[in-house]
């Protein structure tokens, strides 16, 4: 009797790591794409290859309401010292550039995550790259390009990436500063 209760247990924890462990990663992704993609954060859906900056009312107040439909993504549950930074990547009609400005050793990360596996492949941010201003090609797995010497490459699994950015805001009086700067990590096509 007591083996069969084992066994029982022993299936049960089973299961609950293969949830906790495959399954739920891949539920939040798919939450963070549905909330870029298809509802957007205050001002509708946020088009593939952009990114979207954490508006400076929403970070100051999480409460702030949003239209209908939108995502909460950015408000409940998050930071409250970094503003976020979001998008997410279709790198199949070829590689992108991002643009970081100089954070003046302000702290900043940008994660990038490959949704199918759920693992960060890099990082560009004070701890992984310094402050200064830069440029990172993001590409495919399958993409050939060559990357210019001013330049660092990043090279992604899979086609989709999704991007999360954060921006360290000091205080209230630093909102503004830290928000222009959020502002200018940007992506641009390789062709431009």
């Amino acid at each position: 009797m007591k083996y069969e209760h084992l066994l029982i247990f022993g299936g049960v924890c089973v299961a609950a790591w293969l949830l906790a462990t495959y399954l739920y990663p891949r539920l939040m992704l798919s939450a963070y794409k549905r909330g870029i993609l298809k509802q957007g954060i205050d001002a509708g859906p946020i088009p593939v290859n952009t990114l979207y900056t954490q508006p400076q009312e929403l970070f100051a107040d999480p409460f702030t309401p949003l239209p209908a439909g939108s995502s909460r993504l950015m408000s409940y549950g998050t930071n409250r010292d970094t503003l976020y930074v979001c998008g997410w990547l279709d790198l199949r009609s070829g590689p992108l550039v991002l643009h970081v400005p100089d954070m003046a050793d302000r702290y900043y990360s940008v994660q990038f995550t490959d949704p199918s596996t759920n693992i960060n492949f890099a990082y560009v941010g004070k701890r992984t790259t310094g402050t200064q201003a830069g440029d990172y090609l993001i590409a495919g797995p399958k993409t050939e390009e060559t990357v210019p010497q001013v330049v660092a490459r990043i090279s992604a699994p899979n086609n989709s990436v999704l991007v999360i950015g954060r921006v360290f805001v000091e205080n209230n009086s630093d909102l503004p500063t830290a928000h222009a700067l959020a502002q200018q990590i940007q992506l641009q096509p390789l062709k431009a």
